[in-house]
């Protein structure tokens, strides 16, 4: 795909949808972590109920430190690895009250080092809490920067590289909302649905479907 067709692809999106944002619902940078490493094999709709109760109940990393592990996984155990959660968000709060103050670091390295959080989980928090242009590559992301041309790669860090390399710095921050809500919605796995896609005639998707 040329420069050009990439440049029209992600100004239409943007102005299909001109301030995208993540569909977790958070109150602070802590909480975006909580619901972020919460997301994990889940669904958003799932962690936005589990948290809607949670929140209230623990809204920074203090409070939810006094809750304890098993207190914590009376709020979330409708979530699938509500377990392994639970201690990772504990063990994470632990982290952030003692070395942090409570509040969420601004540094790669830090944040990957707390437990149950990866690059991914990073790389949201930096873009949507603090607004980095970094680019967080899940399921919907890889399939639809292969599936379009956009950014083809063979895993999710080739796609993450190829995105840094080939987006214009003005569409950055937002790229990865737009490509999360364009495969959760549009792009879908199974049937693409082609005939209400804003970037259908600019998609080099060879097997395109009339839905």
């Amino acid at each position: 795909m040329n420069k050009e067709k990439r440049y029209q692809i992600l100004s239409r999106l943007r102005q299909h949808n001109p301030n995208p944002t993540t569909e977790l619902e958070y109150g602070s940078p802590f909480q975006l972590l909580i619901a972020v490493l919460l997301s994990a094999q889940a669904t958003d709709v799932g962690v936005n109920k589990a948290t809607r109760k949670l929140f209230p109940a623990a809204p920074t990393a203090e409070k939810m430190l006094a809750l304890g592990v098993d207190g914590i996984k009376d709020y979330i155990k409708t979530i699938g690895l509500f377990n392994s959660k639970a201690e990772n968000a504990y063990k994470t709060c632990k982290i952030l009250v003692e070395n942090y103050a409570g509040e969420v670091p601004q540094d790669r390295a830090a944040l990957e080092a707390l437990p149950g959080v990866g690059r991914k989980t990073a790389n949201v928090v930096l873009n949507t809490a603090f607004g980095w242009p970094t680019i967080a590559v899940d399921t919907h992301i890889f399939r639809v920067s292969n599936r379009t041309k956009l950014a083809p790669g063979k895993n999710v860090k080739e796609v993450e590289e190829k995105l840094i390399k080939v987006v214009p710095k003005e569409f950055k921050v937002d790229v990865h909302h737009w490509l999360i809500l364009h495969g959760r919605y549009t792009c879908v796995a199974r049937k693409p649905r082609c005939g209400s896609c804003v970037i259908e005639d600019l998609c080099e998707f060879k097997d395109k479907t009339s839905d």
